[in-house]
């Protein structure tokens, strides 16, 4: 399987999020932080909510954040935020969401191809209640099966 990698500055382990926009964000920071994006990242993946609507939480306890490939992205990224307290972020069925994966791509097979490797991550009916409870980024990266990486 292929995914982007997630070094440690991309995991937040039990944040404390306020509402959707506050866990988006910090999914947002943990991105730059990385390096994959620029801090304004954050803002476009609350506004493809604020449009199109909760669609991005896609399982019970799990939103995927994104935003269409630009200027603010500098590489594919991953960032993987657990909540200390979930959060609503609006959708009918999957509310309310423990972890927040964010996604960075640079063009859209990139899109593509990190939307299906995740898929089957979550394959796995026990990998968001593991997610949510992991203690660190190593845990985390054990459950995605990918590594730190060091760019």
């Amino acid at each position: 399987m292929n995914l982007p990698p997630l070094p440690d500055e991309a995991v937040v382990i039990g944040a404390r999020a306020d509402d959707w926009r506050s866990a988006v964000r910090e999914a947002g920071r943990a991105l730059a932080r990385s390096g994959a994006t620029r801090d304004e990242y954050a803002d476009r993946m609350i506004a493809v909510i604020e449009e199109f609507g909760a669609y991005i939480v896609i399982a019970p306890g799990l939103a995927l954040a994104h935003a269409r490939p630009g200027g603010d992205v500098r590489r594919e990224g991953l960032a993987v935020v657990t909540l200390a307290e979930p959060v609503a972020f609006g959708h009918p069925h999957n509310d309310p969401v423990r972890v927040v994966v964010g996604l960075a791509v640079s063009n859209a097979e990139e899109h593509v191809a990190s939307v299906a490797n995740l898929a089957n991550v979550f394959n796995d009916p026990d990998a968001i209640d593991r997610i949510a409870g992991a203690a660190d980024a190593a845990e985390v990266r054990g459950i995605f099966g990918i590594d730190g990486g060091s760019e």
